[in-house]
């Protein structure tokens, strides 16, 4: 059994980057700093900090190419990894167990700690290796995504830094896929949206005409509740195959009232919306702002996220940065099913600069645990993904001069 065996120090890095708490609410931040910060040591690398927001740093570690004039590729991957309900967990999610069938059990493992060691150790067989390509290969290590990336990547890609780095294409995360295939993403949906409902407030005991309450629940919630249902219809029909062709609603928190005894002048609701970019958002949007005006003219609405961005990455084979990636999974054997991730990552906001990025984890094989109890990957999974990298990085990195290059 694999546990039995000398573990492989690729194994052993993955496990102690895991231990390290960069955990919200408060993330150790500074203990993944000087871990990178030992990393591009190790591999021999220039590391720059750049602090994005007060607290908040973006490393970026660069293996300059043998032409550094052409545009680089970008590895991009967080440092931070959602909460924990410990009493769920079967070990310590911050103890980076790893039982006898060889599966290392922590939060971040599938995301996405395990892409940044397989980057890493990657690069590291490479330079190894004594090799060098003709593009620069810069790995950004970014903060706060799981938190909406406003002080990690929604504000890096506006500084100057982030523009001197001359990116063409990007790598960021993906998915697990329980099949012996891989997924691969080239686009997102959008996330949305809260509501206000005003009303006529007065005493428990009596029949109070137009209340919050009648307002948020007969009308709102209903007319999200119904447009969900036919949603979910469409997703078990043959025209939707995924979770990332269709729109999700979800009511996420209802706000309201000050005591039993008492109508509520005002009710909220949020709903977590994940929408594909294939819907028209100004349609989308007038149908919220109609079912609005069905509750009543007070009732409002407002967004705690709202992302009009629609772009995705060219996934044909005449495009040069997918024919490198499709290529070199092809001569690994590996089959691709691309997607439209189902959620939120920092892709979206390489991709509103107008640059390609492909979300993108190596885990075949392997149950969807992100954000949930027991999340664990198999180390052989680990250590295949780490193969993968050292395959595309540098047929990614060695893309021949692209029209305006040369």
């Amino acid at each position: 059994r694999s546990s039995l065996a000398q573990e492989d120090p690729s194994v052993t890095l993955f496990r102690e980057y895991l231990r390290l708490k960069t955990v919200h609410p408060e993330p150790d931040y500074d203990a993944a700093i000087r871990f990178l910060e030992r990393m591009a040591e190790e591999l021999g690398l220039p590391m720059k900090k750049v602090e994005v927001c007060p607290g908040r740093v973006v490393a970026v570690i660069t293996w300059v190419g043998s032409r550094p004039e052409l545009k680089s590729v970008v590895l991009n991957s967080h440092t931070d990894v959602v909460p924990v309900y410990e009493g769920h967990w079967k070990y310590d999610p911050f103890a980076a167990v790893k039982d006898a069938d060889g599966n290392i059990y922590g939060r971040g493992s599938q995301d996405m700690k395990c892409v940044t060691i397989q980057y890493i150790e990657a690069i590291r067989r490479l330079k190894a290796a004594g090799k060098r390509f003709s593009r620069t290969i810069h790995l950004t290590f970014v903060p706060d995504e799981e938190v909406g990336g406003h002080k990690g990547m929604e504000t890096f890609v506006k500084l100057p830094e982030f523009h001197k780095l001359n990116i063409g294409f990007a790598l960021d995360e993906g998915l697990a896929n329980p099949t012996n295939a891989y997924t691969v993403f080239y686009g997102e949906r959008n996330p949305w949206c809260e509501f206000r409902c005003p009303g006529s407030p007065g005493h428990g005991s009596r029949f109070v005409e137009n209340t919050a309450a009648e307002k948020l629940v007969s009308r709102v919630i209903n007319s999200f509740l119904e447009f969900r249902e036919k949603e979910k219809h469409r997703l078990n029909t043959s025209e939707c195959f995924t979770l990332g062709d269709v729109t999700t609603v979800n009511m996420t928190m209802v706000k309201g009232g000050v005591a039993y005894n008492m109508v509520p002048a005002e009710m909220d609701v949020s709903f977590d919306l994940r929408i594909p970019p294939t819907v028209n958002l100004q349609e989308f949007e007038e149908k919220i702002k109609a079912w609005c005006k069905e509750a009543g003219e007070d009732v409002t609405y407002d967004f705690a996220q709202k992302h009009m961005d629609q772009n995705f990455t060219c996934t044909e084979e005449s495009d040069p940065w997918w024919h490198a990636f499709s290529s070199t999974c092809k001569a690994m054997n590996m089959t691709v099913k691309k997607e439209i991730f189902p959620a939120a990552t920092d892709s979206r906001f390489i991709r509103e600069e107008g640059l390609p990025a492909i979300g993108f984890s190596p885990m075949n094989l392997t149950p969807i645990l992100l954000h949930d109890h027991n999340e664990y990957l198999n180390e052989q999974v680990f250590l295949r993904g780490i193969q993968v990298y050292e395959r595309l990085v540098p047929a990614l990195a060695s893309v021949p001069p692209l029209s305006g290059e040369e």
